[in-house]
């Protein structure tokens, strides 16, 4: 048996929406974060036909026996086992299943002796779920044409930001991104707009990530996350992932802000809110986010490393 490890990834500048063609490519360029203490283990042994088994539980994915049934005609697989992991709320705007196919392929790699490099990797990760071609990397990921394949933008250690999560709704959500992404490229009157401002957004983040800019990530992320969620509220019908919870968490942390430190918000497609932070403000940000009512719990993490096998 082998099993691998990987993380979710939090994207700082968004995408919403993919190319109308194969390969499940985001229609934006995008970058993330790779958090270290959030992490899906995922087992692939032999068996006499495919089974998967998510948290314990026997589960048909449509997702995964599509990948799967794709890798077995191009890398002629045997029948597999998979019992993949979460440790943190699964489909509920935490990156489950970019830590989830990140894993997966990253196992299958391995079990089956395939000899992919990260890049293949990152490209057969994607074809699951678009970003977990950025779970195969640590640090801060890029997810860029012409290729769309993961590329390491800084270690972990460029740049040792800290992520505080609020959870402030734990069941799974209720329309997924892939059915609401496509909602919004179809109906929301300013998603042209998204389109062409992606790439603006894109250089301004990483060129702050390279000169450690704070106050520069932390606009440019709010906005991206904002416009994303107006996306959703302007798609028919109406998208809102968010709790009130999720809202006060937000202006929480533009209190915060306004009395000194360093943290930022950004939300998914979904209702937990990731403040991003300097390693000095992350105890404050911590207390205030955990005093908000709604929040069910307060998750801490710093960067983390790419998806990796930690036993053959």
């Amino acid at each position: 048996m082998t099993t691998a490890l990987a993380h979710p990834n939090i994207a700082l500048v968004k995408y919403w929406g993919k190319q109308d063609k194969a390969g499940n490519m985001p229609a934006t360029p995008n970058l993330s974060i790779t958090l270290s203490e959030l992490s899906t283990v995922t087992t692939i042994g032999d068996s006499d036909r495919f089974q998967f088994q998510l948290n314990g539980e026997p589960v048909d994915d449509p997702k995964v026996s599509a990948l799967i049934a794709a890798m077995t005609e191009n890398f002629n697989l045997p029948p597999l086992r998979i019992d993949s992991t979460n440790n943190f709320p699964t489909s509920a705007g935490l990156a489950s299943s970019a830590a989830g196919f990140a894993a997966l392929v990253t196992a299958v790699d391995a079990h089956c002796k395939l000899g992919m490099n990260p890049a293949l990797r990152s490209e057969w990760a994607r074809r699951g779920s678009a970003s977990a071609a950025r779970s195969i990397c640590g640090g801060f990921v890029a997810l860029v044409p012409p290729d769309w394949q993961a590329q390491s933008l800084a270690p972990a250690q460029h740049w040792p930001l800290e992520v505080v999560v609020a959870i402030t709704r734990q069941e799974a959500k209720d329309v997924s991104s892939t059915e609401g992404m496509e909602r919004s490229r179809i109906t929301s009157p300013f998603y042209n707009q998204w389109l062409r401002s992606a790439g603006d957004d894109y250089a301004e983040a990483s060129a702050a990530i390279t000169e450690r800019d704070f106050e520069k990530l932390a606009a440019i992320a709010e906005l991206s996350c904002l416009k994303m969620h107006s996306l959703m509220l302007t798609s028919r019908p109406t998208l809102s992932y968010w709790t009130p919870a999720s809202v006060a968490c937000m202006d929480r942390v533009r209190e915060l802000r306004s009395q000194g430190e360093a943290v930022f918000f950004t939300v998914d497609a979904g209702p937990q809110i990731k403040a991003v932070c300097l390693p000095e403000s992350r105890a404050a940000v911590a207390k205030a986010l955990a005093d908000v009512p709604g929040v069910l719990e307060i998750l801490c993490s710093p960067l983390g490393e790419g998806a990796r096998i930690i036993n053959d």
